[in-house]
């Protein structure tokens, strides 16, 4: 049998970790008790029976018992103050019970159990208010997290952009310019048409380098979501999309970079999977504001039964939880498709 201590920090389930009369019988102080009690209710009947006094002396045997079963039960809770507080609640109703029994077995009369009953009940109900500095202790932690993680993904945002710009005005600009040598070269090499297949060759391997860097750099963060904002990149976006796309959404402010770049790679990654799965469909891609929140939602005509778990859109999803935001798939088969996230601006 699986002790105590090695369980006291599951909780208590369906099967196995109650406590019933079964466990109960168990017990290691049962066998031994019920030997003492029928002792002494054989001691009771052979005296001539009268008042039924053993029935003290089974309340004697019941109370450690119980305060034991109490505590046990208790440790069953996990760690923290819920354990404490479930250890003060079970204890205080054994209390109870044995104060009622005892009131009970003396005869009745005045109720002064419910005094008791009533100072447990209060220690019960003032219990959250020493709980109470630690919740504010967790509360103010989760805020410090929530501030340093913001902070964290605007470095981050911030440092994509740099990067963005050092490869635009460097090794792209690099690129541009020794292409643009190769070509005069190969001009200069119209006599020599071995030579100037050569350079020919290498100004269009120079020239799918650049290619190939400015889809990077656009990856890494977009410069027109720099400069102009979502709404300008989303349009642009839009303009390059095979897709018919239209754009509705007006902002009346910027909002912080890294909310922007992430609704950007929702709405690039939803009009990519537009164009890959859903050829010849029309997208509309919607933008707004409601209250902190921005809402980003892009809708298309195509076939639907999208697949939810694909790398993608997992992508996606976690980029936007990251900033507490949510991200939502509708797609029906035959009804098109819907990609809905809210990300928090604040």
């Amino acid at each position: 049998m699986e002790s105590v201590s090695q369980r006291s920090d599951q909780p208590m389930t369906d099967h196995g970790n109650e406590i019933n009369l079964r466990s109960v019988m168990r017990g290691a102080a049962f066998a031994p008790s019920l030997v003492i009690l029928s002792a002494l209710i054989v001691i009771w009947a052979a005296t001539g029976a009268g008042y039924f006094w053993p029935m003290w002396a089974a309340l004697g045997l019941a109370i450690p018992t119980a305060f034991w079963y109490a505590v046990r039960w208790a440790r069953l809770r996990p760690k923290g103050a819920t354990r404490w507080y479930a250890m003060q609640a079970a204890i205080s109703v054994v209390i109870v019970c044995i104060n009622l029994l005892v009131w009970a077995m003396s005869g009745g009369g005045f109720f002064w159990p419910i005094f008791p009953a009533v100072a447990l009940g209060v220690l019960l109900a003032l219990n959250p208010l020493f709980l109470r500095p630690d919740r504010r202790k967790l509360e103010h932690r989760v805020d410090e997290l929530t501030r340093t993680r913001s902070g964290a993904l605007d470095v981050q945002a911030t440092e994509l952009r740099r990067i963005e710009r050092d490869l635009h005005d460097g090794a792209q600009a690099r690129l541009v310019a020794l292409s643009m040598q190769l070509g005069r070269a190969e001009e200069r090499l119209a006599d020599h048409p071995d030579s100037a297949a050569l350079v020919r060759q290498a100004r269009e391997e120079a020239t799918a380098a650049i290619r190939e860097l400015r889809d990077l750099a656009r990856g890494i963060a977009p410069p027109v979501l720099a400069d102009r904002g979502l709404v300008a990149a989303v349009e642009a976006l839009a303009s390059r999309s095979t897709a018919n796309v239209e754009v509705v959404g007006h902002l009346d402010h910027r909002l912080p970079p890294v909310v922007e770049t992430a609704a950007y790679f929702v709405v690039a990654e939803s009009l990519t999977n537009v164009v890959k799965h859903a050829p010849g469909a029309s997208a509309r891609v919607t933008l707004h504001l409601d209250g902190a929140m921005l809402v980003v939602e892009i809708a298309d005509n195509g076939p639907g039964g999208a697949d939810a778990t694909a790398s993608g859109l997992t992508g996606l999803k976690q980029r936007v939880e990251a900033l507490d935001g949510r991200l939502e798939l509708h797609s029906v088969a035959r009804e098109g498709t819907v990609v809905w996230a809210v990300l928090p601006c604040e």
